[in-house]
């Protein structure tokens, strides 16, 4: 129980990282969550730095999902949970980095919208799904060019496909779970989207 609770706490304060506001403080002197969408995510960072720092805090971002993953399946592993209880150990650990991310410890429990940190956990978890999301985000954004409505889109595609293929319950209760939970931190966007205000790519906010 000890080691199940530090794996948490782990994945927790590995999304807790806080990115782009690194980014902000070490490029330009900035707090980033005072400028553009008031944001620490990648999308805000494109906006506030310039696309070399939003790629780099992108990928930073995916890779805390993945790590978190990695690591939780790895450590229950080592400690010989067996498989059921060791997917449910894993899910939880993919839900503590999600958490991580949009409430961080570091930030006054604030943050990103945990889009790109979830996509680490879906590649992780389960890459099929994974990439079906990514692929779908990417063909919205190319469409609409509005980051917030093909991040809430690859959020549901996720969970569709999720429930399609053979995975097991945890995984699907997790991508589901983690998929509202995206959505319900992009409200105010989507407040913005149904009054034809929200931002597209390339435009100041």
């Amino acid at each position: 129980m000890i080691f199940f609770i530090v794996g948490v706490a782990a994945a927790y304060l590995l999304g807790s990282i806080p990115t782009g506001y690194l980014a902000g403080r070490l490029l330009r002197g900035i707090d980033i969550r005072e400028h553009g969408s008031r944001s620490t995510g990648a999308t805000n960072v494109l906006r506030t730095l310039g696309k070399g720092p939003a790629l780099a805090v992108l990928l930073v971002d995916v890779l805390k999902g993945v790590a978190a993953i990695l690591f939780a399946r790895w450590c229950y592993a080592w400690l010989g949970v067996p498989g059921e209880g060791m997917a449910w150990a894993v899910c939880l650990c993919g839900l503590a980095v999600l958490l991580g991310h949009s409430r961080s410890l570091w930030l006054g429990f604030t943050g990103g919208k945990s889009a790109a940190t979830g996509l680490g956990v879906l590649l992780a978890l389960s890459w099929p799904v994974g990439a079906g999301a990514a692929l779908f985000f990417v063909a919205v954004l190319s469409l609409a060019r509005i980051v917030s409505l093909a991040s809430m889109l690859a959020a549901v595609t996720a969970a569709l496909l999720v429930c399609l293929l053979p995975e097991p319950l945890p995984y699907r209760l997790l991508v589901i779970a983690g998929g509202l939970y995206v959505i319900v931190l992009h409200r105010a966007n989507i407040a913005r989207l149904l009054a034809g205000t929200e931002p597209r790519i390339g435009q100041r906010v």
